[in-house]
């Protein structure tokens, strides 16, 4: 369905979005696939993406996301005051052996976006890195975020009376995770708090330990945002 918004514009984001998920430098042809313009509109546009910052074009004629899109990440991240509060609990359960932490938001309708991550100190299959979308109805991350969001059903419900979501290769069949909400000041979800890795390594004892260790961090981050859940606290002190 066509955006209500300028075709320019929208054209010129669907460039920027053909880069997600891609670490490597693009080809205009691979642009052209990616996006289904033809070079030549391409060409305008990348024109004026280069000229802001948002792309440059490599000696090989390549292209690659420019520094703009980077500087902006940092200003979300500032205005938001996420980093600041977020990077310190994902080190703590780092330092006490959980698997890799993150923090998600929705992205929209069907994606959430990795904010943050650190990699455990453990070896690891679950390579998502901060700033990887992924689908919001796979993975605990995402299940979290639904739920507080209040999507209908069953499962949805119990995620809400545990405040806890596990998952196992729904997103990846290699990967297990566990998850939690965080809560604001005007007590809204901002995102979900999980840990992730090899399902090898999810045994019932790592279970119960990660997801204690994750709802205390998810009610640390809670609290340091301003924000207020009793019952979020609860459940940490009964997982404790």
């Amino acid at each position: 369905m066509a955006s209500p918004g300028v075709a320019a514009v929208d054209r010129a984001l669907t460039i920027l979005s053909a880069f997600d998920g891609e670490p490597n430098a693009l080809t205009l042809a691979a642009l052209s696939r990616r996006t289904g313009f033809y070079k030549s509109t391409l060409l305008r546009l990348i024109a004026s993406l280069q000229a802001h910052g948002y792309v440059l074009q490599l000696p090989d004629g390549r292209y690659h996301l420019g520094p703009t899109p980077f500087r902006l990440g940092a200003v979300y991240q500032r205005a938001n005051h996420l980093y600041d509060h977020v990077m310190p609990v994902l080190r703590q359960l780092v330092a006490a052996g959980t698997e890799s932490p993150s923090f998600h938001v929705r992205h929209d309708a069907r994606q959430r976006l990795c904010v943050f991550r650190v990699d455990s100190q453990h070896s690891t299959l679950d390579r998502v890195e901060a700033g990887a979308l992924l689908p919001l109805d796979r993975g605990a991350a995402g299940k979290v975020i639904l739920a507080f969001d209040d999507a209908k059903g069953e499962t949805f419900a119990a995620i809400r009376e545990a405040f806890m979501a596990l998952s196992f290769g729904e997103r990846d069949p290699d990967c297990a995770g566990i998850a939690a909400p965080v809560f604001g000041a005007d007590g809204k979800l901002v995102g979900a708090l999980s840990v992730s890795g090899p399902k090898p390594r999810f045994t019932p004892a790592t279970i119960a330990a990660m997801s204690a260790q994750v709802l205390q961090g998810a009610l640390r981050l809670t609290h340091a945002l301003g924000g207020r859940n009793d019952a979020l606290g609860r459940a940490a002190k009964q997982a404790a």
